[in-house]
C-alpha cells in the first residue's frame, strides 16, 4: 500500500496519465501504468489496480462506439481470455515477487517490441487467431495487467484501422479486466487514495478526450510505445536485481 503524501501523487500522476493515453488509443493504461504501478504498490496490488482503472475507462468508452464492435470476432476472443484468466491469476499467486516483476517487465517489454516493428503471426488470423489472442491476453491481464498486446497484434494482422480497433479494444477491455478483478480481488487501499486515483482516472480520460482529436493517432501511438518500453525494461531490470 501507498505511505505519505509523496506516494499518493505519484500514484494519481500515474493513474492521470494511463486513463489519457488509454481513451487516445483504446488499450494504453496497462502499458503505460503496470510498470509504475508495480513499482510503486507492489505486483499483486499494482496489477489489480491497473485491472480496476483500465476496466473502468473501458466502460465509459464503449458507450460511445458500442455499434462499431465486431461481435462475431470478439465474443470468441473474449471467451477464451475468460478461460485464461484463472490460470493467470494462479501462476502470479505462486512465483516470488522479484520473479514476478522480473516477468511482467520482460511480457511488456517483449509485448511492446512486437507491436512497435508490426510482427505479422500467422496463427493470429481469423477466427483461430481471435482464440489464440484472448487466451494469451486473458492471461497476460490476470498476471501481468497488461492483456493488450495479443489483441493489439491480432488487429494489427486483420489490418484494422485506428477508428476500428478502438471500440473492439474497449469492449475486450470491459470483459477481461472484470474477469481478473474477480479473479484477483479489489485493491487493498486507503479510501482516500481510491478517492485520488478516481480523480486521477477521471481527469485523465477528460484530458485524453480533448486531445484525441488533436494528437495524430501514430505520435500517440510512438509516445505510448516508448512509456511502455521504458517501464517495461525498469521492472525487468527490478526484478533481475531483486533475484540476485
Amino acid at each position: 500500500m501507498t505511505s505519505g503524501w509523496a506516494s499518493d501523487v505519484l500514484l494519481a500522476g500515474i493513474v492521470l496519465l494511463g486513463g489519457c493515453v488509454q481513451w487516445l488509443t483504446g488499450m494504453g493504461f496497462a502499458l503505460v501504468a503496470v510498470p509504475a504501478l508495480v513499482l510503486l504498490l507492489g505486483p499483486a496490488e499494482g496489477v489489480v489496480l491497473a485491472n480496476c482503472a483500465a476496466g473502468a475507462i473501458s466502460v465509459v468508452g464503449i458507450a460511445d462506439g458500442w455499434r462499431r464492435v465486431r461481435v462475431t470476432v470478439m465474443v470468441p476472443l473474449c471467451v477464451a481470455a475468460v478461460i485464461t484468466v484463472p490460470a493467470g491469476t494462479w501462476v502470479a499467486r505462486q512465483l516470488p515477487a522479484p520473479a514476478l516483476l522480473a516477468c511482467m517487465g520482460a511480457l511488456v517489454t517483449v509485448a511492446v517490441v512486437l507491436v512497435m516493428r508490426g510482427v505479422r503471426v500467422h496463427a493470429l488470423r481469423g477466427g483461430s487467431g481471435a482464440v489464440v489472442a484472448g487466451g494469451l491476453g486473458g492471461f497476460m491481464n490476470s498476471a501481468a495487467g497488461v492483456g493488450g498486446p495479443p489483441v493489439s497484434l491480432y488487429a494489427l494482422n486483420a489490418e484494422w484501422s485506428v477508428r476500428e480497433f478502438v471500440p473492439n479494444a474497449q469492449f475486450y477491455g470491459v470483459v477481461v479486466n472484470a474477469v481478473s478483478v474477480a479473479s484477483n480481488g479489489v485493491p487493498r487501499l486507503a479510501p482516500p487514495v481510491w478517492a485520488l486515483a478516481v480523480a486521477a482516472l477521471t481527469v485523465g480520460a477528460l484530458v485524453g478526450r480533448a486531445l484525441a482529436g488533436r494528437v495524430p493517432d501514430r505520435r500517440a501511438r510512438v509516445l505510448v510505445l516508448l512509456l511502455a518500453l521504458a517501464g517495461g525494461l525498469s521492472t525487468l531490470g527490478k526484478g533481475l536485481a531483486g533475484l540476485t
